[in-house]
């Protein structure tokens, strides 16, 4: 029987300190390019760590009781750039610079030559992944339009064509993650919501482009930016309802920390709606009731059975014990009006 309010993340948790420079990263805009000295584990035995920091990351959201696992993105050290830095055609000796959404002068991968994918990037992360846990499983992967903001184009005649490279690497990497065993597989594309006009003249061609000939169930997550980075957060997107002509049958959106008018929401035409919940620009666990609150807040606009409830943005700036509470107070939330849901489906009977 299907799950009533399935429970999830929407990608990352927070690294162990004894795995990565947690002061560093949150000392830094989130990294373009490799930025190695984040890890505090010796090359050699990098790989090994980061296999023991995602069990941990799979118990944790097991035992707050999450019912779709991800591998909390242990192995990166930004959503985006162990996926960008291992394609063809990037020159990451001699980066270039961007500025940022956020208007921030960047250090990016400077693109010298046409876009590849070389070889499968995250797919023993999600045969790892499989390998530890019996509940649905979803793996992330960076979008093409985001990737082509986050890269300094130094071969392409435009961006546009830089981001069907872009989309055809991705493309090829999902159908390989779902032949590796994922459930779900969602792209991140934050940028969309960022710089709208860019994304409706040529970001929607690419995305499609991503997920040409895919079978298996695809997410989309847009956002505006981590908790920790981005303060007074806007109540509505500037970019979300075109995703609604598209083949992705999720999408990932805040409501928590930007207090989402959710009616938008209504306009989705049919999507699964993976409702974010959890505020991450506050390191204060939410009780219980808060999320459900947030929960019923969508409920005017999509029902309850197109709904995955999640955290608004990945979790990775927080402090484990916070996104330990978190996550309890996500499926506690979910589980409270799961139940009204339930019982007010009985007594109608």
């Amino acid at each position: 029987m299907k799950t009533l309010l399935p429970t999830s993340l929407v990608g990352s948790l927070p690294q162990p300190d004894w795995l990565l420079n947690r002061e560093m990263l949150a000392g830094n805009m989130p990294p373009r390019v490799r930025m190695r000295d984040l890890w505090r584990v010796a090359p050699e035995w990098l790989e090994q760590a980061q296999d023991d920091a995602t069990v941990l990351a799979i118990h944790d959201q097991e035992r707050a009781g999450l019912d779709i696992i991800t591998d909390g993105e242990m192995r990166r050290e930004s959503y985006s750039n162990r996926f960008a830095t291992a394609l063809e055609g990037v020159d990451l000796e001699n980066p270039g610079t961007v500025v940022s959404r956020s208007g921030q002068t960047v250090v990016v991968p400077r693109v010298v030559g046409k876009i590849r994918r070389k070889h499968a990037v995250e797919v023993r992360d999600v045969q790892f992944l499989r390998a530890n846990t019996s509940r649905p499983i979803k793996m992330t992967v960076p979008g093409p339009f985001t990737m082509a903001q986050q890269a300094k184009n130094d071969f392409y005649p435009g961006d546009e064509a830089m981001a069907m490279d872009y989309a055809a690497a991705v493309n090829e990497e999902i159908q390989d993650l779902f032949d590796a065993g994922a459930d779900i597989v969602q792209v991140d594309e934050p940028y969309m919501q960022g710089r709208p006009e860019q994304a409706r003249e040529y970001g929607l061609k690419a995305f499609r482009r991503a997920l040409e000939g895919v079978t298996g169930t695809t997410a989309v997550h847009i956002c505006f930016g981590y908790g920790h980075i981005v303060k007074g957060k806007p109540s509505g997107y500037s970019f979300l309802e075109e995703f609604a002509e598209t083949q992705v049958q999720q999408i990932s959106v805040e409501t928590a920390q930007p207090a989402l008018d959710c009616s938008v929401l209504a306009r989705l035409n049919g999507k699964t709606i993976i409702l974010g919940v959890l505020n991450l620009g506050t390191h204060e666990v939410e009780e219980a009731a808060v999320v459900a609150a947030r929960i019923r807040r969508a409920l005017p606009f999509v029902s309850a059975e197109r709904l995955i409830i999640a955290s608004d943005c990945g979790m990775k700036y927080l402090p484990r014990e916070s996104a330990l509470g978190k996550m309890r107070a996500m499926v506690e939330g979910a589980r409270l009006v799961r139940s009204e849901l339930l019982a007010g489906a009985a007594g109608g009977a």
